[in-house]
């Protein structure tokens, strides 16, 4: 299964680059993340392996990250393995308008269990979801300004 998801930051792109590109800040944006452990190479930097330990629901999931492309802004990649699934993760930021920048994310999931095989087939849409959730979910945090309040251009009034 393959799909792509994109978004606008209200944020120049070396600013969104350094916030994307600091594993402290996962925390700040990964819904359900309770641990991320470098186990081999430099964290963030091309073959290095990170186990990520989210809570979803009543369960615990680990996966395994390996860093497999970064050319910041032009891609930042990694592979995805968890029990039952291998994902291919490509991240791409481009800067846009003013102090704008367009993330894009091109995802592509293998099922290798009989059980994601079945959630992939019925119910596809939760993995695009999920992508979407966190997506949106950097894109609050990127925008806060440093004291983690929403910036004055960030507010919208309905008229």
């Amino acid at each position: 299964m393959k799909y792509v998801v994109d978004t606008v930051i209200d944020r120049p792109v070396n600013e969104v680059i350094s916030k994307f590109d600091d594993p402290e800040n996962l925390k700040e944006w990964m819904d359900g993340l309770l641990s991320f452990e470098p186990i081999s190479g430099t964290p963030g930097e091309i073959g290095a392996k990170a186990k990520l330990v989210f809570q979803m629901g009543k369960k615990k999931i680990e996966m395994i990250e390996t860093i497999t492309a970064k050319n910041l802004p032009d891609e930042f990649g990694g592979t995805y393995e968890a029990e039952g699934v291998f994902n291919t993760v490509m991240n791409r930021f481009e800067s846009v308008g003013n102090d704008q920048t367009r993330m894009t994310q091109q995802c592509e999931f293998e099922f290798t269990s009989f059980m994601m095989k079945v959630m992939g087939f019925f119910i596809p849409g939760a993995f695009k979801s999920q992508t979407r959730k966190h997506m949106d979910a950097f894109k609050s945090f990127a925008e806060r300004d440093v004291t983690g309040r929403v910036t004055p251009e960030q507010v919208t009034v309905d008229e």
